[in-house]
Order: structure tokens, then C-alpha cells, then sequence
């Protein structure tokens, strides 16, 4: 299901959505009075008044102690009226951390808006060193891992790994709480749920689920976790219940065999589970937690759903194509669709109007009118649908035989209209001749609403396709492991409590850092400045890494410039003799990509000269097959190049990713 979104920046990569990481109120947030007296705090809280408005600007390392780099961090900004102290909410402001730039006191605010202006251009011109407005694809592995990507540098045909969780078995499905905090996997070989903290992209705890544990659903209170248990032993088969807050489990139904879709009432009252080898539904009493009907639903009931508009839960069977609908008040069943066989996924739309049923036999998708429980359309789309997920604008139908990704416009959906169909090609293959996927989709929407990730599990990269194009605008590779699905986490601000909002952020390197904050209306643009000290253990590098030399400063355009660069080994000596080391360089977001090789001009030290004809963010990487994929995707950096005119006007964005 979709979570509430709002409207976003086009940027580098995909775009700049302003929502984002939710957090608790209490833990996060003190009063401003404390954080005045704490005179000894470094990171003592900010405040800036004007046009009747005041921003308090505060930012905490996540474990406690001081900013460190490489360490997360809470970024908060509390908004309220300056005259009454009221906080004000719904304001969706925007924020950029990049190195302190020094000016006098009377430029410093035209400075600040000058960034701020880059930034929100940065395709074309320069990047901040740390976007707080962003969000990281996480990607569901083949093997016993996921894979956290950072789509802001995916540039250039190098993708940054941003961390790498391991699980302790392949992971089947998952599911992620509306705050994107922690994300729940389900691993059916050792009959647990993985728990992923989003903040730290860390696995924290392994819950006992049942037998066999493959589908995970949250309920919409976001209370408590239920896990479908496939078991071969009927008197096993069921749903598992865990609570959330708790991470313990509640209670085990044993509810019927075959494989469990689970579903839940709009008020969190009442789970409903589907059991397809015994061909009924389970209706559970949530609060109760008792197993309060069973109801004969079908042969072979493949899908259940919910929707809020009819308050009826609809019930799929694929072996007779049958869609049975239920009074979600007292469980009556008061209609049948009665179509084909071959129906299987079932989803409705955002705002319960329109169910779509997917048939795979006959290669589409049926539309059922919530408002009045009957078939409208049928709709052809790609080679055996399988999967399907829903925007503010279309529903999306990825075919199992077909790299196609079908659109249906909900707009042109209703009795007696013809729906207009669009499509686009998301890789070269069909995901079927990848073999063993999982449950969890390969389609995830992205948090603007009008964007979608589709993962291709054959050529193992994400695509992005933006609404209104003819085809996918980007693609990410999951370099290292093959990709099964993918879900979005938000790292951007959101309201968090009433006129507060924040972000959870992990600090790129130590130094002195603007933290550029930008309100619309009115329109606000203020630097804040915070410090970030050096990980105890900052000039200790592990493995062979290239350090870049005299690239500490911005360039003006057209420039010459002679890239440096030593290569250390694991015991801290210089590499010698590397003769198929080279360096690509691009522009940001990725246009003139361009390769060198490095000559050796020293011990450890290699060279290129470079043409920088452009404004803007160029990267530079190091790439040596002999040193491997990871050195390439570990041994970067990027360069600012100023206009002509403006080359004293900014400072060098430099990351050496570690």
C-alpha cells in the first residue's frame, strides 16, 4: 500500500521528495530551554527569526557523544510562529549539509542562497555533500542479504553501495512499517523474521515465526506484525502474530493448510487470512485475538483485500475465476464476480474505488467498481501478470513472460468508458527467466507518487521510470548480488511532531558543515553551521584505496588540470607497477562520461590530465581490474567546476567514500 506522499525536486538521479523517515517526539525532540543552558554542548541548538517565523536548528548523534563522522545523526528543525510560539505544521521545508564556506558577515546570507539555488539545480550545476532531502533503494537479494543503494550517486555506470545487511537465510517477502523505520523479512528456512533498523541499516533481531514463514503484512495501526506460515503439517499451517513495539510473538492461529495473502479491515479490528489448499477464509478478531468465523470461500482462493470504500473484503479463486465479496461488518458474503480461470493478485487503488484482479491464463487485468461490487473492464496487458501496484494516477502490471510493464490511467477507469493503456519496456527480459523469485514485488512506487522502481531480476538492475515518459529514465545495478525486489526508504524531512522535522543521516566526513535550510512560504533560506569530529579511527583505511591529491578546491571552468592519485595497499604502502589502473570521469548526473588511463609518476602516485570544459559536479573513479569491483565503487570522488566568473564563489564537494 502506498504511504502518504507529497510533491518533490526533480534531481540528480531520481528526483528530491520532500517526506520522509518518521521518529518519536519524546526521544528526539527537548525543550529549547535545555539546550540553551548546555553551554558546553557543541552542538548546542540554533534559532533564526524573521517574516514571523522562527527555525530552532539542532543536530544529535544517534548513539549519543559528539558528531562523528561516518556516525548518524538526528537533523531537526522546529518551525513555529514567532509571535505565540505555536509550531507550524505542513510546511514540507527543504535542507543541504556541504562544507562551511568562509565569507564576510554581510554576505554570508546572499552566499547561502546562492548554494541553495545550485542545489535545487543540481543537475546542472553543483551537488551538496549531503542531500537531507533524499532516500535510499533496499534491495531484496537472491541470496541471504539486502542491499542498501544510494540512487543519488548511481551515476555514470558506478553504483554506491551505501551498506550491505546480511540475513541468516534467503529472504522470502517483506514489509515495512509507514515510517520506514524498520523493515520486516521473512527467511522460511529458519523460521524467522529478520528485523532491519532503517536508521543504521542493521539487522537488530531475529523473531521466531512459525514454520515456514513466507507472506509478512502489517497491520494499518502498524501494532503488530502477522507472518503466513506455508507448513506441510496442516495442524501448523496458519498465521503467526508478533507485536511490533515488543518484537515478541503474540499468538499462533492454526487457521488451515496451503499458502496464507493476509488482509485487514481499515480500523485494525479484524485480519482476514486466506487458506488455499482448505479453500476458506479466516476472519480473526484483532483485539480479541480469537479466531471468531471461517468461511467457505473456493476451491482454490489465491488473493484477499480489503477495501475501505465498500467495507467488503474480496476474495480471489483462481481455480474456478470467481471473486467473492464479504460485508467486512458481519462477514456475509453479498456478492460474486464470477469471470475465468487463471485469476490470482488482487489490489485496489489508493482510495478503494477501483479492485483490480489479475488474470495470468488470459493475460489481464479485470476492474471491479468498489461502488457497486460489478466487472467494468477487462483490460489486456503484459504476458502473464503477476504482480501490480498503484500511483495517484495509474495502476501498474508487471507480466511474468514479458519485460513489459503495463499502465492503466484510473482516470479513464468507470462503467461504459474505454481505459487508455500505456506500457513501457523495464529491461531486456522477462523476470521468469530468472528463476526462484520471491513473493516480495519487484515493482515499489517511489515517494513522489508519480514514479515507479521496477527491479529486473535478469540483467539485476532497478529501473526508474518517471510518469509521462516513453521509457525507464535511469537504471541501478545491484553489482555483487542479484536483485529480486527493491523497496524505497526515505532519509527526507518529515513532520515528526507538530511543527518538527527531521531527518536520520549518517555524517559523510569530519569538518566544519553549512546545513542550508529552505522554507517556501514564506520563503525562508538560512545556513545553520554544525561541527563533525574524526572517527577515532578515521586514517586507518582498510584494503587497497586511492587517495586523491590536490582536489581539495573548486575549479573555474575550462581549467587545466592533471588528476593525482596514490594507491595504498592494505599494509599502508604505496602500490607500485599497477599498469591497468584508469580513472572515469563524468559529469553529473552522468553525461560525458569519459576514461584515462593513469601513468605512474611516483612510487604509489599515478596521473592523467583532464578536460573539464563544463560547470557543474564531475566525478572521478578509479577503476583497476586487478584490484577488483569493490576498489572501483569504493575509490571515488567529485570536483566542483565553477562558471568562469564565479570561481572564487563556492568550495570543493569531495567524498572518499571509505
Amino acid at each position: 500500500m502506498n504511504k502518504k506522499t507529497r510533491p518533490a525536486y526533480l534531481g540528480v538521479a531520481l528526483g528530491v521528495a520532500l517526506i520522509g523517515l518518521g521518529v518519536a517526539y519524546e526521544k528526539l525532540w527537548c525543550d529549547p530551554r535545555e539546550l540553551l543552558q548546555e553551554a558546553a554542548d557543541p552542538q548546542a541548538l540554533h534559532r533564526l527569526s524573521r517574516d514571523g517565523v522562527t527555525v530552532e536548528f539542532e543536530a544529535r548523534p544517534l548513539a549519543g557523544g559528539t558528531l562523528q563522522e561516518g556516525s548518524f545523526a538526528n537533523i531537526r528543525f522546529k518551525v513555529s510562529d514567532q509571535t505565540s510560539g505555536q509550531p507550524l505544521s505542513g510546511m514540507a521545508p527543504g535542507a543541504w549539509l556541504d562544507p562551511a564556506q568562509s565569507a564576510p558577515a554581510g554576505e554570508r546570507e546572499q552566499s547561502c542562497k546562492a548554494r541553495v539555488a545550485l542545489f535545487l539545480k543540481s543537475s546542472i550545476g553543483a551537488r551538496p555533500l549531503l542531500d537531507l532531502n533524499s532516500y535510499f533503494l533496499l534491495m531484496l537479494n537472491k541470496d541471504a542479504s539486502l542491499t542498501v543503494i544510494d540512487p543519488t550517486v548511481s551515476v555514470g555506470g558506478v553504483t554506491s553501495t551505501l551498506a550491505r545487511i546480511d540475513l541468516p537465510g534467503p529472504p522470502m517477502d517483506w514489509v515495512a512499517t509507514s515510517d520506514d523505520k524498520q523493515v520486516f523479512v521473512s527467511i522460511p528456512e529458519r523460521g524467522k523474521v529478520a528485523v532491519i533498523d532503517t536508521e543504521t541499516f542493521t539487522r537488530v533481531a531475529d523473531l521466531d515465526a512459525g514454520e515456514q514463514p513466507l507472506r509478512v503484512a502489517l497491520q494499518p495501526d502498524q501494532h503488530r506484525l502477522w507472518v503466513g506460515n506455508n507448513s506441510r503439517d496442516p495442524a501448523k499451517g496458519g498465521v503467526t502474530v508478533i507485536d511490533v513495539p515488543g518484537r515478541n510473538t503474540l499468538k499462533t492461529f492454526n487457521t488451515g493448510s496451503g499458502h496464507h495473502e493476509i488482509a485487514f479491515s481499515g480500523d485494525s479490528r479484524f485480519a482476514y487470512v486466506s487458506n488455499r489448499d482448505s479453500g476458506t477464509l479466516s476472519v480473526i478478531d484483532i483485539a480479541q485475538m480469537r479466531l471468531v468465523k471461517t468461511l467457505k470461500v473456493g476451491p482454490h482462493p489465491l488473493s484477499v483485500s480489503y477495501s475501505a470504500l465498500s467495507q467488503a473484503v474480496y476474495v480471489v479463486d483462481g481455480e474456478e475465476g470467481s471473486v467473492r465479496v464479504f460485508d467486512a461488518r458481519n462477514h456475509q458474503l453479498r456478492h460474486t464476480v464470477q469471470a475465468e480461470q487463471g485469476l490470482g493478485p488482487m489490489r485496489f487503488s489508493n482510495d478503494g474505488r477501483y479492485g483490480i484482479v489479475l488474470n495470468t491464463l488470459e493475460n489481464q487485468a479485470l476492474v471491479i467498481d468498489a461502488s457497486t461490487d460489478q466487472l467494468i473492464h477487462r483490460v489486456p496487458v503484459a504476458a502473464e501478470p503477476y504482480q501490480l501496484t498503484f500511483t495517484k494516477g495509474y495502476a501498474y502490471v508487471r507480466g511474468l513472460a514479458s519485460p513489459k510493464v503495463s499502465m492503466i490511467n484510473l482516470a479513464s477507469l468507470g462503467e461504459g468508458r474505454s481505459p487508455i493503456i500505456q506500457g513501457f519496456e523495464a529491461g531486456p527480459a522477462a523476470p521468469r527467466q530468472a528463476g526462484d523469485l520471491p513473493l516480495a514485488q519487484g515493482l515499489s512506487v517511489s515517494r513522489d507518487d508519480n514514479s515507479v522502481f521496477v527491479v529486473n531480476p535478469v540483467d539485476n538492475t532497478t529501473y526508474f521510470y518517471a510518469e509521462g515518459m516513453n521509457a525507464p529514465m535511469s537504471g541501478y545495478n545491484n553489482r555483487g548480488h542479484q536483485a529480486r525486489a527493491a523497496i524505497v526508504v526515505d532519509r527526507s524531512l518529515r513532520e515528526v511532531a507538530p511543527g518538527v522535522y527531521g531527518s536520520t543521516v549518517k555524517m559523510p566526513a569530519a569538518g566544519k558543515f553549512d546545513v542550508a535550510f529552505l522554507l517556501n512560504q514564506p520563503q525562508i533560506i538560512h545556513c545553520f553551521s554544525t561541527d563533525v569530529a574524526e572517527a577515532p579511527n578515521a586514517g586507518k583505511r582498510q584494503g587497497t584505496h586511492a587517495e586523491f591529491i590536490g582536489l581539495d578546491r573548486p575549479l573555474s571552468q575550462h581549467s587545466a588540470i592533471t588528476a593525482r592519485v596514490r594507491i595504498v595497499g592494505d599494509d599502508g604502502q604505496p602500490r607500485l607497477g599497477l599498469s591497468d589502473l584508469s580513472l572515469r570521469y563524468f559529469l553529473a548526473p552522468s553525461s560525458m562520461p569519459r576514461n584515462l588511463q593513469l601513468e605512474e609518476v611516483g612510487e604509489g602516485i599515478y596521473q592523467a590530465a583532464l578536460s573539464l570544459p563544463e560547470a557543474g559536479a564531475w566525478y572521478l573513479h578509479v577503476q583497476s581490474p586487478s584490484l577488483g569491483r569493490r576498489f572501483a565503487e569504493e575509490n571515488y570522488t567529485s570536483l566542483r567546476v565553477l562558471p568562469a566568473a564565479a570561481s572564487n564563489a563556492s568550495q570543493t564537494d569531495v567524498r572518499n567514500v571509505r
